[in-house]
């Protein structure tokens, strides 16, 4: 089911762009926060297979346990809070609402319109 759902997104969010071109290059992954961090692992995992030059995990905030087992699978991990009493991510958020799928649509499209190619400028890799 979860393997349907992101394959439905990545079709949706994609619009028949081309998937970037990453091998070789630094990578950051970018998350509201971690908990378990079980979405980012595989976000990871996935990013491995393409053979990217450094995999770099950023965060604002983190159960510390989860930002330090992430130092050991990954180049770098940047977890800006990591409070010992963490419980949830959305407890940091003043709003922790959903993005919309009709937001990303409108966010990706913005962004391809500053990279008409769908790669980004050179002095942004």
């Amino acid at each position: 089911m979860e393997g349907e759902e992101l394959r439905r997104r990545e079709r949706e969010y994609r619009d028949g762009r081309p998937p970037p071109l990453i091998q070789g290059k630094t990578v950051i992954l970018i998350d509201d926060g971690l908990a378990t961090g079980a979405s980012m692992a595989a976000a990871v995992r996935a990013l491995r297979q393409q053979k990217p030059g450094k995999i770099v995990v950023a965060v604002p905030v983190a159960a510390p346990e989860t930002c330090e087992e992430f130092r050991h699978e990954v180049d770098d991990a940047v977890c800006l809070l990591t409070p010992p009493r963490f419980r949830a991510v959305g407890m940091w958020y003043e709003d922790f609402s959903q993005t919309t799928d009709q937001e990303v649509r409108e966010l990706l499209a913005r962004a391809g319109q500053m990279h008409p190619a769908g790669h980004p400028a050179e002095h942004e890799v």
